[in-house]
C-alpha cells in the first residue's frame, strides 16, 4: 500500500485524510499529523456493517504533561452512488488524552470507492497551572510580540494625548496624534510632513476611507497598544490601511492572520482580499481549500455569483487548480 494511503493532508485549521478504498482493511491508522502543539493521529475500525473512527493526540510527553483540549467538527464524505457527507456535531472543549477519548461510530457505510475524513479544528486549548485553559492560537501572536516590545509611555500618549501635534478628521470624529510616531511608522506619513504639502500646513489629515473606531483601532496598533480583540475585528481595514500607508509589518501580521481561521463562510473574502492586495501564501491556500479539499462543493451558489464579478485571472488560478486536481485523481 502506498505511503499517501496514511498520510493527513493540513491546511489552516483543517486536516482531511483520503482513503481510496475501505474493502481491502479491516483497521487503518494515520500517519502523525501536526496540529497547534500536538501530533494527531485518526484510525478506522470495521465494525459490523459500520465503521468506527477514532480521533487522538500521539502519546508523548507534551500530550501526557499538557493534553489539548479540542473543539473541532468531524465530516466523512462517501463516493458511492454519488457523494454523501455525514457530519458529527460540534465537540466543544474536549480533553483528548487517549485513543478512546473520542469515537464516532458510523452505521451501513459504503466500504468501497474513495472515502474522506475532515477534522474542522475551531480552537484548540492548553490547561495552564491555574486550571484555566488558554487558546493556543492566541499565545506568542504577532499582535502581542508587538505590544510587549512597544514602550508602554507610546501607548499613553496616544490614550492620553500627551503633547499631540497633529489631528486627524474620520466621519465620525477627530484623533489627536504625534507626527514623529506617524513618520517612524509610515513612509507616506512621513512624506506628507516632509514636504511643503497641505497636511503639514494644516496640521490637520483627513481620512474619508476608514470609520473612526477602525482607524482608532490601527492608530492603537501603530502604538504597540491594540488588544487582540479589537485586532481581529478590524484586521481587514487593518490591511487595507496597511497597503496605503506602507506598513509592511501590519500587513504581514494581516496575512498570517487571515491564513490562520479559513472556513466556508470566509474563503471567497479572503481569495479577493488576497488577490487585490497580492497575498499569495493566502490565495494558496485559499484555492487549495476549495479545491484539493473539496469544499467548492459546499459553497456552489456562493461560487457562481464570485465568478461572475472576479478578476479574470483569478478565476483562471482556480480552473487551473481544478485541473490539476481532477489529473492527480
Amino acid at each position: 500500500m502506498s505511503e499517501s494511503a496514511y498520510r493527513v493532508e493540513t491546511t489552516s485549521r483543517l486536516a482531511q485524510w483520503r482513503i481510496q478504498n475501505l474493502a481491502s482493511c479491516t483497521y487503518r491508522k494515520s500517519d502523525p499529523f501536526k496540529m497547534g502543539k500536538w501530533n494527531w493521529h485518526l484510525s478506522i475500525e470495521k465494525k459490523n456493517q459500520g465503521l468506527s473512527i477514532k480521533f487522538y493526540p500521539e502519546i508523548s510527553n507534551l500530550a501526557r504533561d499538557s493534553p489539548p483540549i479540542a473543539s473541532f467538527v468531524m465530516r466523512a464524505v462517501c463516493f458511492v452512488g454519488g457523494r454523501k457527507t455525514l457530519t458529527h456535531t460540534e465537540v466543544k472543549d474536549k480533553q483528548l488524552k487517549r485513543n478512546e477519548d473520542f469515537v464516532w461510530g458510523l452505521d451501513e457505510v459504503p466500504l468501497t470507492g474513495k472515502f474522506i475524513i475532515d477534522v474542522d479544528f475551531i480552537d484548540l486549548k492548553t490547561s495552564l497551572d491555574e486550571g484555566e485553559a488558554s487558546s493556543i492560537w492566541r499565545e506568542g501572536s504577532a499582535v502581542e510580540q508587538s505590544n510587549a516590545t512597544a514602550l508602554a509611555t507610546l501607548g499613553r500618549m496616544f490614550t492620553q494625548g500627551i503633547h499631540t501635534d497633529i489631528t486627524i478628521t474620520t466621519s465620525g470624529g477627530s484623533i489627536g496624534a504625534h507626527r514623529a510616531i506617524l513618520s517612524a511608522r509610515s513612509p507616506v506619513f512621513c512624506s506628507m510632513f516632509l514636504y511643503d504639502l497641505k497636511e503639514k500646513q494644516l496640521s490637520t489629515i483627513h481620512i474619508p476611507d476608514m470609520t473612526h473606531d477602525a482607524f482608532r483601532a490601527f492608530l492603537s496598533y501603530v502604538y504597540g497598544n491594540i488588544q487582540h480583540e479589537e485586532f481581529l475585528t478590524h484586521r481587514l481595514a487593518f490591511l487595507r490601511a496597511a497597503d496605503k500607508y506602507g506598513i509592511s509589518d501590519l500587513k504581514q501580521v494581516c496575512h498570517e492572520s487571515l491564513l490562520e481561521d479559513i472556513d466556508v463562510k470566509n474563503v471567497l473574502e479572503r481569495l479577493q482580499t488576497a488577490h487585490l492586495y497580492q497575498l499569495p501564501d493566502l490565495k494558496d491556500s485559499c484555492i487549495r481549500y476549495l479545491v484539493e479539499f473539496g469544499k467548492i462543493y459546499d459553497i456552489r451558489d456562493e461560487l457562481d455569483d464570485f465568478l461572475r464579478s472576479a478578476d479574470r485571472d483569478l478565476i483562471a488560478d482556480i480552473f487551473h487548480e481544478v485541473l490539476c486536481t481532477w489529473k492527480a485523481f
